[in-house]
């Protein structure tokens, strides 16, 4: 079944309405990623460059501290000898943390004190390289030959046992032949940096949960506002409809009404002058012994009371007068009354409830039940083989709603067949779309052996609102 139009349109509206939003918020969420990756990045680099200023800053201190305490021992005019051992002792002795220590090495790569390795004492290390084949010692020498300075390498890290990268600082001492320096092993700012990365991660990460939040509040802001749209236009056709359906009933009862108007007044009329007419050509006939005539006259007149009678009754049935002068029980109790007459089944009818309420019902809800109750007796007298048949009306206050049932002990039917066969069942579909009209419902209850129950509700609060349109 298509779309109509206007949901159509509808539907276009708020998918242009959903896509900017979305592609919005995707632009925005790229945008914040990336920034926040330069953010990231900016802060690697801010860090470690504080961090190695303030680890190159701490190693020139350690070894400033050294020197100057074996600054005495290398000014003085003695023996050279006993000066060195003992500044080995004291910078032996000089320490800080875990992995803080001092080394001492001659010029030509032989190891002199190392307190944390003391088996590399006296061993010639010039030629020891690291895992990128860099030649460590030398580097170290080297830097001290020219002043002094900063050397990374990778050294076994005391505390772990491991090898670890590392940032030293040496100087030499000239007339000793020493190099001198001590370093400051660089895992730590690493597990500084992945520790920022992971915080960077997770900030990232709420930062787009955040969006997607915002995005799916945003689409289901708008998707629950076209649904309200949708609930708010379907409620309105649905109040056309039923002022629709009420008017086509409306017209359709006055069309009846017409008619019968017209059957009263002009057919029944003429057919009432014909009899009297017929009645008097007959008496004249039979005063005059014209016994054929008479007997013809007779034959007319029979079948002339017979048309009238039909007439009233067709007349009757598209809008009893008993409708619009005494109100729906008196025309109720009416057509109970013409059923039980017409045999097949005993008919009773009951009313209960103030008269006064059930008399001044709103006309279209006079109409409408007054048609389901006649034929709700029209399809029992053809179908059920009914022999007791109850009609009653009423008014639940408890509920608050008027009620009509109409009861049989026949034959009954499947209810659920009947709904499902298109071609079953139309006068219970012409019930139930009166009652919706009108803001009524029905209700049918009915099974094989066992009669059938038909009930038409209407609310009381529907009887108030269309008294008052």
């Amino acid at each position: 079944m298509p779309l109509p139009s206007s949901m159509r349109l509808r539907s276009k509206i708020i998918l242009l309405a959903v896509l900017p939003l979305v592609a919005s918020l995707a632009l925005l969420a790229v945008a914040v990623r990336q920034q926040e990756r330069h953010l990231v990045e900016r802060e690697h680099a801010l860090v470690q460059r504080a961090y190695m200023d303030a680890r190159r800053a701490e190693l020139q201190n350690y070894v400033a501290l050294a020197v100057s305490t074996v600054q005495p021992l290398y000014e003085r005019k003695g023996s050279d000898a006993a000066d060195r051992a003992q500044a080995l002792k004291l910078l032996a002795s000089l320490d800080y943390g875990p992995d803080g220590y001092f080394f001492v090495y001659d010029l030509d790569g032989t190891v002199l004190m190392h307190s944390r390795q003391p088996e590399l004492v006296g061993r010639n290390l010039w030629e020891q390289r690291d895992a990128q084949g860099r030649p460590t010692i030398q580097q170290l020498i080297a830097q001290a030959r020219q002043g002094g300075g900063f050397v990374d390498y990778a050294w076994r890290k005391p505390s772990s046992g491991q090898a670890a990268p590392k940032l030293g600082y040496v100087i030499a001492l000239e007339r000793w032949h020493w190099m001198v320096g001590t370093g400051l092993y660089l895992d730590g700012i690493q597990a500084t940096m992945a520790q920022l990365d992971r915080e960077a991660s997770a900030n990232i990460a709420t930062t787009m949960l955040w969006i997607a939040g915002i995005a799916v509040f945003g689409v289901g802001l708008i998707s629950a506002t076209g649904l309200l749209l949708n609930f708010s236009e379907q409620r309105v056709a649905e109040t056309k409809l039923r002022l629709l359906a009420r008017q086509v009933v409306q017209s359709q009862e006055d069309e009846r009404a017409h008619l019968a108007r017209e059957l009263h007044d002009g057919v029944s009329q003429t057919l009432v002058s014909t009899k009297l007419l017929v009645e008097a050509a007959a008496e004249s006939a039979s005063h005059s012994a014209a016994e054929a005539t008479a007997g013809t006259l007779a034959k007319a007149l029979g079948r002339l009371n017979a048309s009238l009678g039909e007439v009233r009754r067709i007349s009757h049935r598209l809008r009893p007068a008993l409708l619009d002068n005494l109100g729906l029980p008196a025309a109720l109790q009416h057509l109970g009354h013409e059923f039980d007459q017409a045999g097949g089944a005993q008919v009773g009818v009951r009313i209960e409830g103030p008269e006064a309420l059930l008399r001044e019902l709103p006309e279209v809800v006079k109409t409408v039940l007054f048609r389901v109750a006649q034929e709700s007796l029209t399809n029992m007298a053809k179908h059920s083989r009914a022999a007791q048949v109850d009609l009653a009306l009423c008014i639940d206050e408890e509920k608050g709603e008027l009620r009509m049932s109409v009861t049989d002990n026949g034959c009954g039917f499947d209810t659920l067949a009947v709904h499902q066969n298109p071609s079953l069942g139309i006068g219970l579909r012409n019930m139930r779309e009166r009652l919706d009209a009108i803001g009524g419902r029905l209700l049918i209850s009915s099974a094989p052996g066992h009669g059938t129950q038909i009930q038409a509700f209407v609310p009381l609060a529907v009887l108030q609102k269309l008294a008052a349109a």
